[in-house]
Parts: C-alpha cells; structure tokens; sequence
C-alpha cells in the first residue's frame, strides 16, 4: 500500500479527481486529498471533496505519488507556490506523479517537463512544448515516474498506469 497525495482546488473536473480517488482505493493505495485550506472544494458541477490536509503541512518523503486533475484547478493551483512546491518536491524525489488534461499546467509552473514526453489537453499542448517537453497524442504517456493524459476519456488507461507503477 503507497501514500498518495489528491490536489485539489475550486472548478476540479469532476471524473479527473473521483475517478483516481476510488481508483486508488480500490488497488490498496491511501489517498490524501491536498489544498490550499483544509476545506472542503467543488468540482465544476460541484461535487464536493474535503482537503484533509494543507499544502503547507505536507512532508513529501512521507508519500509515494502525487495526482494532479485537470478542469479550471489547475490554472487556480499553478500560482499557489505551496503546491508547486509539492510537484516539484515530488519530481525531485522521484514519487509516481499523475497529471490529467489542464494538470501539465501545474507541471509546467513546477518546471519538471523539460526533456520529457508527456501529453495533456490540446489547449495546453504549445505551452507543455514550450516549456521543453515532447508532446506526443496518445491516450497516456508515461515517461518513468511521470504519467500523463488527454482528458476523461483518458481515465482508464491513466489509472492502470498509475496502479501500475505504485505497485512497483
């Protein structure tokens, strides 16, 4: 069983964040899900989750992969620098990092693209290559420690890699 850390923040797309919450569960893994405050956040269709923990309070070697879903969060998310910190943190660690459709945002701000291949929604593409990553369109792309996908219809190949891989 790994540790894994959920980001969240306000405008989360709802399937991004549920589906690899239970999914998680489901293959053993603990979730903590991460914000901000220790409160509780909607999603863009306003499903609730509970942050159970801050950003601040977080000691990254404690945790074996961090995930990040897309919707409007990560726009929110990239100029909070207590969870740029964590991405990076985790990067540099080495920890399973999943990042789903607008979460390369996230990944951008944190400066882990560079010299790696990865993927994320099509509006995010030419910032993903700019900041030095090689975008490659495929339903998940995993480049060692770091996963990413497209968007919700992504979901299932996303979490079996990432299954896969804290399984390790």
């Amino acid at each position: 069983m790994a540790n894994v850390l959920l980001l969240i923040e306000n405008n989360y797309e709802d399937a991004e964040a549920v589906y690899p919450f239970y999914r998680m569960q489901e293959a053993g893994h603990r979730v903590t899900v991460v914000g901000k405050h220790a409160e509780v956040y909607t999603s863009k269709h306003g499903y609730p989750l509970k942050a159970e923990r801050t950003a601040k309070e977080i000691r990254i070697e404690e945790y074996k992969g961090l995930i990040i879903p897309g919707g409007q969060a990560p726009d929110r998310m990239r100029i909070i620098p207590e969870m740029v910190r964590l991405v990076r943190e985790a990067s540099d660690r080495g920890l399973v990092i999943g990042a789903i459709c607008h979460a390369a945002q996230v990944l951008i701000e944190a400066g882990v693209v560079k010299g790696r291949e990865a993927t994320c929604y099509l509006s995010v593409k030419t910032d993903l290559i700019n900041a030095g990553a090689r975008y490659k369109d495929a339903p998940v792309v995993v480049d060692g420690n770091l996963v990413t996908s497209r968007h919700p219809g992504d979901l299932p190949d996303f979490c079996r890699a990432l299954v896969g891989l804290l399984g390790r």
